[in-house]
Formats: structure tokens, sequence, C-alpha cells
């Protein structure tokens, strides 16, 4: 297309494609075919959920003349921006994820290029040599699996080609980081994947053959070996936990005759010196906010739940990262970057979290337990304390950090949501544990010999683990002094009988009628329970002996889905139905407590997203919609207006109850900003619909509002539409009318502001 010299658009001419274009990632395929419509010698990249400010873009011209400078013999090719965080005043995670990535873009990256010089290309804002790139591959390779993470291959092939990589920290450009845990733990996902991708890749492979050995470690510890760190954090837990289990159930905690004697005073104090990492991020937030606000902020991570959060991730990127190494399947994960503050279900939690924490955690905290039981070695606090730590951050973070977690009637609902998703059969993965655990456990199809020796030599573990509960003295009988009332082997066999017969009514009850149903349920569930009381009360092998059983059945169910046997899906029915229960019986308690749900509510919203916020998106997005027209189905539309408001007002009612949210006391009729509201909730009345106003200065005044850095609000009016509108439009309006007055002067005779398109009289050849 090109101008038609009036205003308008004129067709040349149209390419036919032979297909689909995009055959690898859908992100770099566009960066790089785009790169030929752009001009100039620089081109800088931009995501999405970036923002660029008005002063910061009067000094790109500065930016531009770095690429003029030579630092050393290779010439400046990618020039390095940092980033404000603006969303870290959504929630406590929010902060977090700001905090992290002032971390990472401020203090690392700032290392990584002086004097390490061995800084990449992590993502956008940075400013590419055009000329440099575009005859070297463009900016991103897009082979579908291998680049999952696109941006740092610019990195890779810029280094390998001779091209150099600048940081200035003068110029700065917005962005929006993840504000909800699904988003982070996506997020997160996503990055440990493409790192899984990156090791297998040709590109890291010729990096590493040329880099001398200083910049080798650099690289390492500034890329991939970032994730590699954690996948052996994670693994030293969990050999750590096994090997004090087994030395404390075999009874060797030990040399000879000697016992050995436990430092946990100097664990404890060895674990403190890992506060002293926060100290440069202290320092920096202390040049830039003063030292009181650096030690406020520090202390508000700590107190709201920090280290659970960054242990969690932890144990997400060693996850995602040793699965894509073992399996593959890497895949782009669309994290979506909205406001999410709404409460996430507990059978969607389960599924987001059971596979990478929740079973992990579980089994930690069983290890624990068992090696409690039978050391004999003291300090067990000093000893496991950090352990427990971990553990409770795999269990605990996604309901603490899930709004509403405690609320005693949500609870409720997520308790029958949950128990409704374990006993579905169709549906989907989201309506049936059946098929979830299907699709989440099919990647053991794919997986080569080599990969299934790991989780061989784990089953073989847990037998260890099982030979030693059984041959210790825990809970053994004497049946000699205390002969059971009731013949322990026929109460096993009725026991057995009743499993098989609930499984059997698991199949059939469908058809029969409801007090039927509900009767021989609640008989079955009494009869089990009652027969497993007597079984512990009369024999106390079987405590022992169900001890060793639950690692038995661990390692058969390991081995039985190496070998895609489908009968230990049952038994992993079992486990997970247990699991969920032990995630429920504390979070009941502390729903019943109450006191908890306003302390979270408290802490993780305390500088939270004021309610203007949440109404000017409701705003935004109603108006989006009328104007689409008939596009969007109308019925449809309500039905998620309405679903929006539900949402505002449990917003507004969470805060208010906190005490976070003031009184609103004005309230406004029917105006312009407002219209496309007001007509989707009542098309149809002549009635005044109430709508909440804003607070004084704007919708985004007070501490909920994002400005830039110097206090400039460029976009805030016409974005938003509050008291100023007015004369942001007539400033518009008389804008298009000088425009339509020159157009007349030079010979056009259109008065429509607009571009107007307009296809050639006779179409070119093809």
């Amino acid at each position: 297309v090109k101008s038609d010299g009036k205003g308008g658009i004129q067709e040349i001419y149209r390419v036919r494609l032979p297909g689909n274009p995009v055959i690898g990632e859908g992100k770099p395929e566009n960066q790089n075919h785009a790169m030929i419509f752009s001009r100039a010698e620089f081109v800088q990249t931009i995501d999405m959920n970036q923002e660029g400010y008005f002063e910061e873009a009067l000094k790109m011209r500065n930016a531009l003349q770095e690429f003029a400078k030579r630092e050393g013999s290779l010439p400046t090719t990618i020039l390095g921006l940092r980033e404000h965080i603006f969303t870290g005043s959504v929630s406590s995670l929010a902060n977090y994820m700001a905090l992290q990535e002032t971390s990472f873009v401020t203090l690392g990256q700032r290392v990584l290029t002086k004097p390490l010089r061995i800084r990449l290309h992590y993502g956008h804002p940075d400013v590419f040599d055009k000329l440099f790139f575009i005859t070297r591959g463009g900016i991103s390779k897009s082979s579908k699996g291998i680049n999952l993470s696109e941006d740092i291959f610019a990195g890779y092939n810029n280094a390998n080609r001779g091209g150099q990589v600048g940081f200035k920290e003068y110029l700065q450009v917005g962005k929006g980081r993840d504000v909800g845990m699904s988003q982070i733990y996506k997020f997160e996902a996503k990055l440990s994947q493409g790192a899984g991708e990156q090791s297998l890749s040709r590109d890291v492979y010729r990096l590493c053959q040329r880099l001398d050995f200083c910049r080798l470690l650099s690289f390492y510890f500034g890329g991939i070996g970032h994730y590699f760190s954690n996948v052996l954090t994670v693994l030293t837990i969990y050999c750590v936990v096994y090997l004090m289990a087994v030395l404390a159930v075999f009874d060797m905690e030990k040399i000879g005759d000697r016992s050995i004697t436990p430092m946990g005073t100097i664990q404890m104090m060895l674990g403190g010196l890992g506060l002293l990492q926060t100290i440069p991020l202290f320092a920096t937030l202390g040049v830039e906010r003063g030292w009181w606000s650096s030690f406020r902020e520090i202390l508000h991570v700590f107190v709201t739940g920090g280290p659970l959060h960054f242990m969690f991730h932890i144990q997400t990127k060693a996850h995602y990262m040793s699965q894509t190494i073992l399996v593959g399947g890497a895949k782009y994960r669309a994290t979506g970057r909205g406001f999410v503050t709404q409460h996430t279900p507990m059978d969607e939690q389960f599924r987001f979290f059971a596979q990478s924490h929740l079973y992990l955690g579980v089994e930690l905290a069983a290890g624990l337990v068992i090696m409690g039981i039978f050391t004999e070695a003291g300090q067990y606090a000093g000893r496991t304390w950090s352990l427990w730590l971990a553990a409770l951050s795999f269990l605990a973070s996604p309901f603490w950090f899930n709004p509403l977690t405690f609320e005693w009637n949500i609870v409720v609902s997520d308790y029958k949501a949950f128990l409704n998703w374990m006993g579905g059969t169709t549906g989907g993965p989201s309506k049936s544990w059946s098929q979830w655990w299907s699709d989440d456990n099919s990647f053991y199809k794919g997986m080569s010999m080599s990969s299934k020796m790991f989780f061989v030599v784990k089953a073989a573990l847990y037998v260890l683990l099982a030979n030693g509960i059984i041959k210790s003295d825990f809970f053994k009988a004497n049946l000699t002094l205390n002969k059971p009332f009731i013949n322990v082997g026929a109460l096993v066999v009725i026991i057995v009988m009743l499993s098989v017969f609930l499984s059997i009514y698991r199949g059939t009850h469908g058809n029969l009628p409801y007090p039927a149903r509900q009767t021989i349920g609640i008989l079955l569930f009494l009869s089990i329970t009652s027969g497993l009381f007597l079984l512990f009360l009369e024999d106390s092998d079987a405590i022992r002996f169900s001890l060793a059983g639950y690692y038995l059945v661990g390692a058969l169910c390991q081995l039985g889905l190496l070998g895609g046997v489908r009968a230990v899906k049952h038994l992993y029915f079992i486990h997970d139905l247990i699991c969920g229960h032990i995630i429920f019986v504390p979070i009941f308690i502390l729903a019943a407590l109450q006191l908890p749900h306003h302390i979270q509510t408290w802490l993780l919203y305390h500088n939270a997203l004021s309610s203007d916020v949440v109404v000017s998106d409701i705003l935004r997005y109603a108006q989006a919609s009328q104007k689409a027209g008939g596009d969007i189905d109308e019925e449809g539309l309500l039905d998620q207006v309405t679903e929006l408001r539900k949402q505002l007002q449990k917003q507004e009612d969470m805060l208010m109850s906190a005490g976070l949210l003031g009184k609103v006391k004005g309230l406004v009729q029917r105006n312009e900003s407002t219209d496309a509201f007001a007509e989707l909730v009542s098309p149809d009345t002549d009635d005044n619909v109430v709508i909440r106003q804003p607070p004084p200065g704007g919708m985004y005044s007070g501490s909920g509002r994002a400005m830039s850095m110097t206090g400039l609000d460029v976009w805030g009016p016409m974005a938003i539409g509050d008291s100023s509108q007015e004369e942001t439009r007539r400033g518009l309006d008389s804008l298009y009318q000088s425009s339509d007055n020159a157009g007349d002067r030079s010979g056009g005779s259109s008065t429509d502001p607009g571009l107007r398109f307009r296809s050639p009289e006779e179409m070119p050849p093809r």
C-alpha cells in the first residue's frame, strides 16, 4: 500500500501466500519478518507489556550515539536499557517480581556488562544495530522448540559473530510484570524450559568452544548455569532428606560405637548468612529511594512471605529445566499480563502445581516425619528447619498467595469443587481428575531408557526405606502379652473386600437412584474407616506395615508409570485424594479461626490496586465492546459484564473489610465516559445508573497512580476519561479541524479526519 496524496491509503499489489507462513515460533518469526519494513540504521524491540515515557524519549538521540563509540576492539551492536517496573503496587507478588527484575535488570546486567563483558540480549527494550543483524540472520531465531527463548539467541549470535553489548542506565523503559501466582508460574516455567533447550543448542556449544575460561564461568552463572544451580539445589534437598531418613531408620547415626554430634546451631547460623544476599538490593534501593524506604521494603518482603515465594520458584525452575532435558516438549506458555487479583479455585491450583510442587512437598514432609520418628541423634529442629521450610514453601505458597484462601464460604465451595473434579469422568482435564492425570503423565511414554533410569533409582530408594521400616522396632506388637480380640487376618480380608466393592460401586453408582446412592456411599465409607481404626487398635504392627507399604506401593506405582501399566492409576487416585485432604485440613482450621483471612488480605494487598483501577478496567472493556457493534454476541457480552461487576464488588468488599479501602463518598449520574458501561448493564431502562466516582484528582490519584518518574501524567486524561476529558476532546477536535482546513487548502475535498481506504480502478497483475 501507499498514500494516495490525499490522506488515504491506496493498494498497489497483493502477495498470495502458499499457506501458513509461520512454521516456527510465532514471535521470532514476526520479528524477523518485520525487520525488512523498518527504516534507518537502528531498531528498538519493545514488548506489548512495555511503555515509553515521554521524557525518556528525549534521551534517545543521546542513546543512539553510544553506537558511534567503540569501547574496545569490537563494535557496539546491542545497547541495553534499564527497565522501570510499574506494577509493583498491585500486590505482594507483584512487588516481589518488581524487586527481582530490579535485581537482574539493573544489578546483574550492570556487572555482566562491566567488568565481565558477557552480557547478552535477555529481552526487550534493547536497541539493535540493524545493519549488523540484518546481514547475520536477524534479531531472533525461530526454530520450533529449540528457540523457545528466542531473545537470548540474538545475544549468542552477536557474541559468536564479533559484536559487543553495551548497557546504559540513563534511559529507561516502563514494564508491566506478572502479578498473579499462575502467571508467574507459567512465566518461570517458560524461561526454564527455554534454558533447557538452550543447553542443547549448537549456539551455546559454539560459544563455549570460543570463550576463555573466565568469561566461560561468567557466561555460565549469568545464563543457563542459574537454572542448573536450581536443579542441583532441589536435588541436594531431596538427597539430604532421604539420606538422613535412611540413616535414622537403619540406626546408623553413629561412627562405630560413637554417636554423631549434630551441629544444628551452626547450621542455623550458616542459614542466616543467606540474608547477606539481600545487601546489594538493599544498597541499590537505598541509593534510589532512601535508606529508610529500602529497609522497610526488605522487611516487607520477609513479613509477607517472600522467602516462601522465592523457594517455591526454585523448584519451578528445577522441575521444568530437568523435565525439558529428560523428556523435551518445551512450548510457549501464554501468561497474559492482566491484573489477576481474583481467587483461584482449589482444583485449578491442584492441577497447576501437583506435578511440580505438591507431590514433592508431601514426599519431603513424609521423609522428615519418618526421620524424626527414628532418629536418636538429637537437635532435630536445628538439623531440619531449612528442609521443613522448603517442604512448607512447596505446599503452602500456592494457597498463601491466593486471595480469599481462608474465607470460610470459599473454602467450602473449593472443597466441593475439588471432590467433584476428583470424581468427574468427562469434560476434559478441567472437569475430570482421570483425564487430567492421563494428560499430565503422558510424557512417560516418550521418555528414553536413560531418562527412565533416574526414576528407577527413585523407586529403589523407596524400597530401601520400606525395608528399613519393616525391620525396625517401631510399634512392634507383642502378641503373647496383648492378644487381639478380633482376628486381624479376617479383618484385613473384610477391608479388602469392602475396597473392591467400593471400586465397583464407583463405576456403577450413576445408575442408582439418589437415596440409594447416598446411603450405600455413606455405609461403605463408615465401614472401611471403622475397619482401619480397629486394625490399628488391635495390632500395632499394622502402623509399621502401613508406613512401609506406603513406600512399597510408591515404588510399584513409579515402575508401573514407566512401564505404561494403567492399573496404577487407581492407586494414584487414592494418593491425590489423600494429598488434597492434607492440604485442606489446615486450610479449614485457619478458615474457622477467621483472623487468618484478614491477616492474609492485609499482608497481600496493603499496597494493593485501589478500586478505581478496577472500575476503569471495566469501563474500558465496556466501551471497547460497545464500539465493536454487532460482531459480539449481546447476551454473552451482558454475561461477561455482569461477571466483571461481581468481581469488582468482591474486590471492593475484600479491601474494605481489611480497612484498605475507604468508603466511596461521591456518586455520579450518567456521562459520556460511563455511558457504555451503563447502557450495557441496563440497555432497556431509563433509570439513571449509579456509578462510583473516582477520588478527586483523576482515576489514578493517590498511592495507586502509575505515573512517569518525573511525575508527568501524559496519557491519563485520554486513556481513562476523568474530569478533564472534555478539554482533551476539544483539543483533539481543534486538531482535526485544523488538519481538515489544511487538506482543503491543498486541494483535498475530504472532511473526514481519519484515514480512508480506496482500491485502485484496475487491479495490478499478481
